[in-house]
């Protein structure tokens, strides 16, 4: 039977999980094991399944049975000896330490039968608690120096959950890749977009990437704990610092393009009742359909030079009639001049109507005159 030291850390596979045991390959005739309340969380739930790949450190063997862990527990602490603790540091096998109190610079804590010093600034991570709320609690942490035979031992739980969330980082750099459909949670509102959680892991949405139509305010499309389907559309994955890794999703990829029919909808020369949707000072925006916004330069306004400040004679959402131009479908642009509205029509052809002669011809004043 191959030989490990204590504390020595394999990467191995779940093979069975039982009601209390979860078994592991080791490469030989008898298997490995871990106790499987290591692998529940706090609801309850079991986190691994048979073929999942994880990291475990030896503890004993008793005959042909081989005793693994993924973190020395208090209880474990206390029945294990200074040897233990020195492998702990070696492996970097997490070790669970009961937290005795406050001290000058840090925490005061006892792993089994020794003591050990964490400084205020490695305890906790990205959500720190107030100092005083971690005594008297049990809390995992890493050997990071151990010196005089035990005497002096610090450790540190921000690098143990630093290590953690690389690790999940890692792995997610695998599945989360380009092109992917996601689901997601929406966990904070920005003016810039909204933040999703994907699995433990924060991407942005940008407030572009929302929808084809134009979103002013975030809050008005999404709300914090909505449930949502994103496509993956970027990601920077920094191997060196994985905290600092990056993803963007969108929505809006997982829309109908509302661009795709728009020159067998729109054809140059159509008329259609619009709405002002932004003013820019080279010209007005018009909303024509859902996502669909043309622009009437300035140079198409009537009286209206480059040097009028349209937004003191336009106002955003002021129903504006034109008539489609010219249409970019590659780069998603549409050129609109100003059309008469339809009441303008209306009257017109009113005025028309009356004009009528007795014969069904137009009326014509000067032809009139002729007659008599």
């Amino acid at each position: 039977m191959k030989g490990f030291e204590i504390g020595e850390e394999i990467e191995t596979t779940v093979v069975q999980i039982s009601n209390d045991t979860v078994f592991i390959d080791l490469g030989l005739k008898s298997e490995g094991f871990v106790e499987k309340a290591e692998f529940v969380d706090k609801d309850g739930n079991l986190t691994v399944k048979e073929g999942d790949k994880i990291k475990v450190y030896f503890v004993s063997a008793n005959r042909d049975e081989l005793h693994f862990t993924t973190r020395l527990s208090a209880d474990k602490a206390a029945k294990a000896g200074l040897e233990m603790l020195e492998n702990a540091y070696k492996s970097g096998l997490p070790v669970e330490g009961k937290v005795e109190g406050e001290i000058k610079g840090g925490f005061e804590v006892k792993i089994g039968s020794a003591r050990a010093f964490c400084p205020y600034s490695q305890m906790g991570y990205k959500n720190r608690a107030e100092p005083a709320s971690y005594v008297g609690k049990n809390v995992a942490f890493v050997i990071t120096e151990y010196k005089n035979e035990g005497k002096n031992i610090i450790v540190s739980n921000r690098r143990l959950l630093e290590n953690e969330e690389n690790e999940k980082i890692g792995a997610l750099s695998k599945e989360l890749v380009v092109g992917k459909i996601v689901s997601a949670t929406v966990t904070s509102l920005q003016s810039y977009g909204a933040f999703v959680d994907i699995g433990g892991f924060q991407a942005l949405l940008p407030i572009s990437e929302i929808s084809h139509e134009r979103v002013e305010d975030v809050a008005s499309v999404l709300s914090v704990g909505q449930k949502i389907e994103a496509k993956i559309i970027k990601t920077e994955w920094n191997e060196e610092h994985p905290d600092r890794s990056r993803v963007s999703v969108s929505t809006k990829e997982l829309e109908t393009d509302p661009w795709d029919n728009v020159a067998s909808q729109f054809p140059v020369g159509t008329k259609i009742s619009g709405s002002i949707a932004r003013i820019a000072p080279f010209g007005l925006f018009v909303n024509i359909a859902k996502g669909v916004d043309g622009l009437v330069h300035v140079s198409a306004l009537d009286g209206i030079t480059s040097n009028t400040n349209l937004k003191k004679m336009f106002k955003v959402g002021e129903a504006f009639d034109v008539v489609v131009e010219k249409i970019d479908e590659d780069e998603k642009r549409i050129s609109l001049r100003p059309a008469t509205s339809e009441k303008q029509d209306d009257d017109a052809s009113e005025y028309l109507s009356r004009q009528k002669s007795d014969d069904g011809d137009t009326y014509n004043p000067f032809a009139a005159l002729l007659k008599k």
